[in-house]
């Protein structure tokens, strides 16, 4: 991986209750501190700084961007946390691959395990893997790249990128997976568009978005 270079900036707010914190992460800022000093910057230090009570519910890779929920109280950390072991939650992405996708429209259910000598890379093993799935619908493609909107229905780490991988279209940018393209990018091209939780106060569905700057 490259030297850690966390962007500067105000953190994007996009909504703020009793309860929920969501913002828009930028690519290249880890969401919760790596191991040494060199990697204490992250989302949820910079966070805390300004909502003291933010807890963690769920993480996006260093160099995804996107929409991140945070619990403000114990209660809403344990309501958002079920909502996401129970899969109660809508996740949609969107990205840049190489190529031209065919089909239009799939899905990708292949079981995904770390890749030990190689960490923190992930693979594909139907043996000892954990189930997996993903849904894809192809928004636009030409024989270089096609943009797709990526519909994650687990959470295993690094899905959705060796999901792509595994189709033979790599998403552009990725250092990991597909580093042959990663000069040629000012970042990889996944982007947390948009995310939807049941409030843990009312039980009412929200939906939170963040375009993608790509």
């Amino acid at each position: 991986m490259s030297e850690y270079m966390p962007p500067s900036g105000e953190i994007p707010v996009l909504h703020e209750d009793s309860d929920l914190l969501i913002v828009d992460k930028p690519a290249g800022l880890l969401s919760v501190p790596g191991k040494g000093p060199e990697l204490a910057d992250c989302l949820l230090t910079r966070l805390e700084s300004a909502f003291p009570t933010a807890r963690l519910i769920h993480r996006l890779d260093r160099d995804t961007s996107g929409v991140m929920v945070f619990a403000l109280t114990a209660h809403a950390q344990k309501h958002l946390n079920l909502q996401f072991e129970q899969r109660k939650t809508k996740k949609t992405y969107v990205a840049r691959v190489k190529g031209r996708l065919e089909p239009k429209t799939g899905d990708v259910d292949l079981p995904l395990i770390v890749d030990w000598p190689n960490r923190p890379r992930q693979m594909v093993c139907h043996e000892t893997g954990k189930a997996a799935l993903t849904g894809y619908r192809v928004l636009k493609a030409s024989d270089e790249e096609s943009r797709v909107r990526l519909f994650p229905h687990s959470g295993r780490t690094h899905q959705l990128r060796v999901h792509m991988l595994s189709l033979g279209h790599p998403i552009l940018g990725d250092e990991l997976y597909n580093p042959e393209t990663a000069s040629q990018y000012p970042r990889m091209m996944l982007h947390a568009e948009e995310l939807r939780v049941n409030h843990p106060e009312n039980g009412k569905g929200m939906t939170f978005r963040a375009n993608a700057p790509f």
